[in-house]
């Protein structure tokens, strides 16, 4: 009998559930993954970041054998199109800005910014010159929120803690959420998270079973959503594409691999598997 490419075993009962639920009746699945960290490797430049091949392929595989595939992400939504190809997967929901954005079969959904958003770009040199942020601090635009790196600086985790306090402050003059990432602090509208989008997710697609992969703290209210839908009843399970930058988030999940490429990896393998399923074959998780 032909094997199929073999998935690693989540490390809690939860998460071995989740991942039985989800191949148990893949047509009602709901598989959402993030894209820096998780799809497409961390760059210094994120304007040069790319989906691996293997993961694109991997997601198009899956589209006609899951109920619902959606790339969750803090970049504009149409930046994640084109990074990732993602426009050559039929039917895959792309929600940027952390939910705030939608596409979907070439069609964009984008509510107008807050007004506070404005006026934090125009504060914002102003408060990184009063913090002295070193050179190699850089602002990066993302129409919808604004996203401050250190990471080409002489002490990337130095420079994010003299940041903090007055971008902090920043936001709170302005109706903004910081929110904390790899190397990155990013000033956003408060209510968007990736939380909430994936459960609002979920329950637009009556989803029997949900799978998040991500990779950064920006992805941690995602993974509290795995386990508060959980506890309601939804089976689910979450992934963490690990990296040495972000250490503290494998506690936090059910199953943890090696960077995008372990990513890749997994979905080939839940689409090889659901596939040999439905040809009558027998599962390989191990």
């Amino acid at each position: 009998m032909a094997q199929t490419q073999r998935i690693d075993v989540p490390a809690t009962a939860e998460g071995r559930a989740g991942l039985a639920a989800l191949l148990a009746s893949p047509a009602r699945a709901l598989i959402a993954v993030d894209f820096d960290g998780t799809l497409a490797p961390i760059v210094p430049d994120p304007a040069q970041a790319r989906a691996l091949p293997g993961a694109v392929a991997a997601l198009r595989a899956l589209t006609p054998l899951v109920g619902a595939l959606a790339v969750l992400t803090g970049r504009p939504a149409l930046k994640a199109v084109e990074y990732g190809r993602l426009d050559e997967v039929p039917g895959i929901v792309v929600l940027g800005h952390y939910g705030r954005q939608r596409w979907q079969n070439g069609k964009l959904y984008s509510p107008p910014p807050p007004e506070g958003l404005a006026i934090a770009r125009e504060r914002l040199p102003a408060v990184l010159a009063g913090a002295a942020a070193p050179d190699g601090t850089w602002v990066e635009d993302k129409a919808d929120a604004l996203a401050v790196h250190t990471r080409r600086t002489a002490d990337p985790e130095g420079a994010l803690a003299a940041i903090r306090a007055p971008l902090l402050r920043l936001a709170g003059a302005t109706g903004l959420h910081v929110e904390p990432g790899r190397l990155v602090l990013e000033l956003r509208p408060l209510g968007a998270d990736k939380g909430t989008a994936l459960e609002k997710l979920a329950d637009e697609c009556d989803s029997s079973a949900v799978m998040f992969c991500g990779d950064d703290l920006g992805d941690r209210p995602a993974f509290d959503a795995v386990r508060k839908m959980r506890s309601a009843g939804r089976p689910g399970l979450a992934v963490l594409s690990s990296s040495p930058e972000v250490s503290d988030l494998a506690d936090e999940v059910d199953l943890v691999v090696a960077g995008p490429e372990g990513i890749a990896a997994l979905l080939a393998g839940l689409a090889a598997q659901i596939g040999l399923a439905d040809r009558g074959g027998s599962d390989s998780i191990g």
